[in-house]
C-alpha cells in the first residue's frame, strides 16, 4: 500500500509539473531590439507554434548571434533546447536569461526556468 501511495504521489507531481510548464512558450523581444534579431525571433516563434522546435531553435540562435543582450532570446533558446531534450544546454541558457531578464517577471517567475535552475 505504501508503494502504491508513493507511486501515485510521484505521478501526480509529474503531471502537475508537466501542466505547469506546458503553457510556457517563446517570448517576443523587447521594443527597440535589433530589427534583424526580431525578425529571426518572430520566425522562431512561428516554427515553435507548429511544433518544429529544431527549426525554431535555429532562428532563436540566429537572433541571439545578432543581438544576445535580452533575456527573452536566451529564454527562447532554452525552452527550445528543453523541448529537444538537451537539458544541460537549456539550463545554461535559462541562467543567462535570468541574468539578462532586466526585471521581466515572466522570465524571473517562469516555472520551467526555475525548475531547471533548482529554485
Amino acid at each position: 500500500m505504501k508503494n502504491i501511495l508513493s507511486i501515485l504521489v510521484v505521478l501526480t507531481f509529474i503531471l502537475i509539473s508537466a501542466t505547469a510548464f506546458a503553457g510556457e512558450g517563446p517570448m517576443q523581444l523587447p521594443e527597440g531590439s535589433n530589427p534583424e534579431a526580431s525578425m529571426h525571433n518572430k520566425e522562431g516563434i512561428k516554427h515553435w507554434g507548429m511544433g518544429h522546435y529544431d527549426e525554431a531553435l535555429k532562428h532563436f540562435k540566429e537572433a541571439s548571434a545578432i543581438d544576445g543582450s535580452s533575456g527573452e532570446i536566451h529564454f527562447n533558446e532554452a525552452i527550445s533546447y528543453d523541448k529537444l531534450g538537451q537539458h544541460g544546454v537549456a539550463t545554461k541558457h535559462f541562467g543567462v536569461a535570468k541574468k539578462k531578464a532586466g526585471g521581466n517577471q515572466k522570465i524571473l517567475k517562469s516555472p520551467i526556468l526555475n525548475g531547471h535552475l533548482g529554485m
